[in-house]
C-alpha cells in the first residue's frame, strides 16, 4: 500500500465574500473527490475570503499509480482560472513494517 497527501495553497483574487469563497472552492474539491475518488478539506484560511488550503489524501495499491493519481490532481486543481495556485507541497506517508 502507498499513500501520500496534498497540501495545496490557493489564492482567490475575486472573491469578495466568504459565499463567493465557497462558490469556487467546491468545484475543485468536489472535482477532485468524484473525478479521482480522493479525500479532500478545506484546512486552513477558512475565514479568508482571498486563501483557501486545501488537503488531500491518496492511497494506492502502487507507487507508480499513487504518483499518476497525484500529478492529474494537480493539474485538475491547475486548471481552474479563479484560482490562483501559490503552492502545492506532496507528503509521501511511509508504511511502518511491523
Amino acid at each position: 500500500m502507498h499513500a501520500a497527501a496534498l497540501r495545496i495553497e490557493l489564492y482567490l483574487r475575486e472573491c469578495r465574500s466568504l459565499k463567493a469563497k465557497r462558490a469556487v472552492i467546491k468545484p475543485v474539491t468536489e472535482g477532485l473527490r468524484k473525478r479521482y475518488r480522493l479525500s479532500v478539506s478545506e484546512i486552513d484560511h477558512q475565514d479568508n475570503r482571498q486563501r483557501a488550503t486545501v488537503g488531500v489524501a491518496a492511497v494506492a495499491p502502487s507507487h507508480a499509480h499513487l504518483v499518476e493519481i497525484l500529478d492529474e490532481a494537480e493539474r485538475f486543481v491547475w486548471s481552474f482560472p479563479e484560482v490562483e495556485v501559490l503552492q502545492i507541497d506532496r507528503r509521501w506517508i511511509e508504511e511502518e513494517l511491523t
